[in-house]
Parts: C-alpha cells; sequence; structure tokens
C-alpha cells in the first residue's frame, strides 16, 4: 500500500503577501517539479491564501461572523482563493502531475470555526484513480457564525488524521520553527513550546502565521501523527525521507 502524505504549502510561500494577488510562478514551477519526479505515493495537497484571500477575509470581517451587511465577503474571498487554486493545479499539470482542485467551501461545513463536517471518500476514489486533489484554506458555511475561514492549516490536522497519512509536511519560507536564538528549533512537543516566542506571519494573515501553524499540529501531534515544518525548497528532501533540516512538531 503507498504512503498517504499531505504536503502543505503556506500562502507566503506562492504568493507574495505585500501585494493584492501576486502568485510566484517561478516557485509554483519549483514545487511542481519537485512532486512529479516524486512517484508511488498517495499525495493530498494544500495551500496557503497568502495574498489571494486574506486580504479579503479581512476586509470583509469573515472571522467575527458573517450575516446580511457583509455577506458578500463569502464570494469575494472565496473568488480570490479560487483562482490562487486554479493556477497551483495548472502547475502541476504542466509539470505531469495529474491534479484537480477541490474547493472546502463546496465541501465543509464549520462549527465556530472548526471542521465539523467534511466528507473524505471523494478524496479517496479521485486518488484511487491516481488523481492528486489540491485542497485550500476557504471560508465556509458556519452553524454558528453562518461562514467562517477555514485554514490549510487546520485542513491539514483533518485530513492528515481522517486519511491517515504516514508523513505530513509544512513547507514555508522559513527553514523551520526559530528559536529566541534564531536557530531551528529540531523538534518540539506540547511541552516545549512554551518557552518559544512565535509571532504571526509579519502580513495580514487571519489564520495565525506561524503560531496559528504550531498550535494545528500540535493537534494532531496528540493524535499519534509527526508534522514537519521547513523550507520549501527542501520539499525533496522531505518527500523522499531525507533529513529537511526543519523542525519535527510530535509528542514528547
Amino acid at each position: 500500500m503507498p504512503d498517504r502524505v499531505i504536503v502543505k504549502l503556506g500562502g507566503s510561500v506562492i504568493t507574495e503577501k505585500s501585494g493584492p494577488c501576486r502568485i510566484d510562478r517561478k516557485r509554483l514551477s519549483e514545487v511542481s517539479r519537485a512532486i512529479s519526479r516524486r512517484k508511488g505515493m498517495l499525495l493530498t495537497l494544500v495551500h496557503g491564501a497568502g495574498s489571494c484571500g486574506h486580504p479579503q477575509a479581512a476586509r470583509y470581517r469573515i472571522q467575527e461572523g458573517v450575516d446580511g451587511s457583509n455577506r458578500q465577503g463569502i464570494t469575494i474571498t472565496h473568488a480570490a482563493v479560487a483562482g490562487l487554486n486554479r493556477a497551483v493545479v495548472q502547475a502541476l499539470r504542466r509539470e505531469g502531475v495529474d491534479a484537480m482542485g477541490l474547493h472546502p467551501l463546496h465541501l465543509c461545513v464549520a462549527e465556530d470555526g472548526r471542521i465539523a463536517s467534511f466528507p473524505l471518500e471523494p478524496l479517496e476514489r479521485l486518488q484511487a484513480l491516481g488523481i492528486t486533489p489540491v485542497l485550500h484554506g476557504d471560508v465556509v458555511a458556519d452553524r454558528a457564525r453562518g461562514a467562517s475561514i477555514v485554514s490549510g492549516d487546520q485542513l491539514v490536522t483533518f485530513l492528515a488524521a481522517g486519511l491517515a497519512c504516514s508523513r505530513v509536511g509544512v513547507a514555508t519560507n522559513v527553514k523551520g520553527v526559530l528559536g529566541p536564538d534564531g536557530k531551528v528549533v529540531p523538534r518540539i512537543d506540547a511541552a516545549s513550546v512554551r518557552d518559544l516566542p512565535l509571532g504571526g506571519s509579519g502580513a495580514r494573515d487571519v489564520t495565525g502565521g506561524m503560531r496559528g501553524k504550531v498550535e494545528e499540529l500540535l493537534r494532531l501531534a496528540g493524535q499519534g501523527i509527526e508534522s514537519h515544518i521547513f523550507h520549501v525548497s527542501r520539499l525533496g528532501a522531505f518527500l523522499d525521507g531525507k533529513d529537511h533540516g526543519g523542525t519535527i512538531i510530535g509528542k514528547r
């Protein structure tokens, strides 16, 4: 049985967060090439929104809840992230990866900002046909708030557990989680994270930046699944099961 692997591409990796929806197509090509060279795994790809979603979600205050006064933000925010998703899928397909975009808005229901319902069978059946599902952070219907943002990091936690993934990787624009001395922290658990000065992303991010990533991955560690945070240039090393020089998040 092939390994089930999930990879998250940070929004800051594939877009320039300082500008409105500026897609880094060169980086997308490099990532797609690295993925196309690795066969024999059941890969699920998730990407963040970066500048194609965070500004829109913040402008319409999606995380505060949605009603008749800001409901147009659902369409506008989803359109932005769906456009980025198309660019990711196109880059993968140009490199020979049979990829297909799946939008959480169409599949997922949240409860007060957390995933409450998400059918996994569509992903599993697509993968059985040799198709790589590509999902993304998105605005979704929410039972308590009307609508809310489900981040790519939260999707990774939910999907990795639900699909019983053997490896979980988060590719970022930094080498890993950095300690007070600026060096990569090789391993983090629920106890050691308290000593780390985790901050945000340095740009507008409605999903919590690096702190949000680590908190989500610690949820996964609590279910017995380790995850890896590394620089995107080390994606190939992670997929090959080699040292990526980043941070492993797991139990003590």
